[in-house]
């Protein structure tokens, strides 16, 4: 009997490619994943996830969907793929899904945090979660530019895919940005995000935080759907997929 199933990860994305299965190399962590499902249950397992993760980026809770034909109790197999996941891939929950539930399709909206360490002090120990930018932010100015972006748009130029077919239109609901410690939190929610979209955005913002531009320009750079009016790509390692919704 075909079943499907939902399965719930978190990963330290540090040493991987990314989420996607790519074919010079098994080291993603759906090729990790699929692997061990595949020989767990002796049949091929293609996982579809809420959304891909670039090499590098975290999730503290992304959502898979996979068919199985299989008996196998889901509380057995959740644990055995504690017991033999990598140390840097968790799985969180597995349980048995609605016929027609799917990871992506049916997801209806995500949140992403950045992570900045806005200090001159070195953080040796989250090194590896934070981008390290320590000149001066105006958390006031980075919030006006913020709001600037809100709503529904094509986020054209907040894309690095410049060949995408598919439509850019993205709904943006929020972006909250908060000081903690040394830390500066940017929180992102929407209806989902385009290839390097919230790296794209941080960047812009951290542009006017520093004064590099004015909160005005982050507006002008949506408007114009050019890439090249935006601000920069912030690194991987900042950033986390924090929660997906249905």
């Amino acid at each position: 009997m075909t079943r499907n199933f939902r399965l719930t990860l978190c990963y330290d994305g540090t040493r991987y490619r990314g989420w996607q299965r790519q074919g010079n190399t098994d080291n993603t962590i759906q090729a990790r994943t699929e692997g061990l499902l595949s020989r767990m249950l002796k049949q091929p397992v293609e996982l579809a996830a809420s959304g891909r993760t670039d090499a590098g980026v975290h999730a503290r809770r992304q959502v898979c969907s996979f068919k199985a034909d299989t008996n196998y109790d889901t509380k057995i197999m959740l644990t055995e793929l504690r017991k033999y996941l990598p140390e840097d891939i968790g799985a969180l929950s597995l349980t048995e899904a609605a016929p027609r539930f799917h990871a992506r399709l049916n997801c209806r909206e995500k949140t992403y945090v950045y992570r900045v360490w806005n200090s001159a002090e070195p953080n040796v120990f989250e090194r590896r979660y934070l981008y390290a930018y320590p000149a001066a932010l105006d958390l006031g100015t980075m919030r006006e530019a913020a709001a600037l972006l809100l709503g529904e748009h094509d986020f054209s130029a907040f894309c690095s895919n410049k060949h995408m077919k598919k439509s850019a239109v993205r709904e943006l609901k929020s972006i909250e940005i908060e000081r903690l410690g040394g830390e500066v939190r940017l929180t992102f929610t929407g209806s989902g995000f385009l290839y390097n979209m919230v790296r794209i955005l941080t960047g812009t913002l951290l542009e006017v935080g520093s004064g590099q531009r004015s909160a005005r320009s982050a507006r002008e750079a949506l408007e114009s759907l050019d890439r090249e009016q935006a601000g920069f790509t912030a690194p991987a390692q900042g950033l986390i997929l924090w929660d997906v919704r249905y």
